[in-house]
Parts: C-alpha cells; structure tokens; sequence
C-alpha cells in the first residue's frame, strides 16, 4: 500500500467504533474517514468514499454484517475487509470468508491483533486471527448441520440463527428491522429449505453446525 489508509467503520455502538479510532490511532498513516451504523449505508457509502480498509461488525440491525460484506464484493471483487465479529464460530468465519472479507477477528481479540489484521489487509494480504484459524481447521470439518446451512443465503442465515436461539417471530422483526409478516415468511422457508418442522430440530442442527453451544 502506497500514501495515507482511508478507513470505514461500520457498527452500530458508537462506543465501539471509538474504540477503533482510538486504536487506529497508534497508525501514523491511518484517516478514518466514514463511520456508519447500518449495513444499508455501509454499501452506499462504501462507494462514495471508497476506503482502502472497512472493518465490518456482522451484527447489524437491518441488513446484516455478512449481506453487507457480499454486497460490496460483488461490485468491487478488490475490497478490503475485516469482519470484527463477538462470534467465533468456524460456520460463521467460513460464510464471512466466502462472502469476500479478506480478514477476521473475533471482538475478544487483543488491540495487537487488530492493528496487524488491519496492516495485512490494507497491503492487500489476508488475516484470519490465529485461534480462528486453528478451530476453522479442526472444528469445522465441513460436518453434516455445517454442511447443510450452505442453502440459506446471508439473510436467512441470520434469521436461523436468531430462531436457533429461541428469539421469537417479533423479536426477530424488530431486531433485523423487518415486518413482522416478512419475519416469519423467512421462519417458514429455512424450515422448508433444512427440512425441518419444529423448533427444536432447527436448534440441533444449528448445535451441530456449531452456530450455537451448549
């Protein structure tokens, strides 16, 4: 990477993103010029700004951290990003790696491993935070739940994980800021595409999937 890093943050808690900066801060050569709170602006945004690094949180009301991610790689393959994500599961590290982001680290990571994913990505390399990797290449193992949320694209993978976590039809509308009716037409068609009935069959195999733990 030649002259000045532009960098665009995107989470919704303003505290975190100040957190970046601060961190970002330590980089003699690093603007943070876009903050944003919503996958929806981070895709606008992006390219009106186009910055060489955008670090992605992949919980984000309305459309979701890893829809954002494969919307912005669809129409810029060369995209530089970094998810920053509390989940450190290998389903979702490897749906985030597909989705085009060129790194990812887990929020539990060290100020140190942030500011090295950042330079890798930046200079055009790729990062994936060392525990991540290990776990990707002997927890995941491509394992039959694994396997079978290939089907479910980025929306619906994040409405599968909110129900595998017990949240109810509303609660999911009204955190992914969808209606209520939209919510559980998405409930009726994951079931339809796993060929599952009930709650508690989704819940296993998104236990087996390792999208949620005991």
């Amino acid at each position: 990477m030649s002259g000045r890093m532009t960098v665009m943050l995107v989470d919704d808690h303003a505290v975190v993103r100040a957190g970046y900066r601060l961190l970002l801060s330590q980089l003699a050569d690093a603007d943070v010029v876009c903050e944003v709170d919503r996958g929806e602006a981070a895709c606008q945004r992006y390219f009106e700004v186009m910055p060489t690094l955008v670090i992605m949180d992949l919980s984000l009301p309305g459309m979701g951290g890893l829809a954002a991610i494969r919307r912005i790689c669809a129409r810029d393959p060369l995209a530089r990003i970094v998810a920053f994500s509390i989940h450190d599961e290998p389903v979702y590290v490897k749906r985030t790696l597909e989705a085009g982001a060129k790194g990812y680290i887990s929020k539990s990571c060290s100020p140190e491993v942030l500011i090295e994913a950042v330079r890798r990505v930046a200079d055009g390399g790729s990062y994936l935070e060392p525990a991540l990797a290990q776990r990707l290449a002997t927890d995941l193992g491509q394992t039959e739940g694994a396997a079978a949320l290939n089907v479910l694209k980025p929306r619906e993978f994040e409405v599968f994980r909110m129900l595998a976590w017990g949240h109810t039809t509303r609660e999911i509308a009204e955190t992914l800021h969808m209606g209520y009716k939209t919510a559980a037409n998405y409930s009726s068609i994951i079931k339809t595409k796993l060929g599952v009935n009930t709650s508690a069959e989704l819940a296993r195999l998104a236990f087996s999937a390792g999208v949620i733990k005991p």
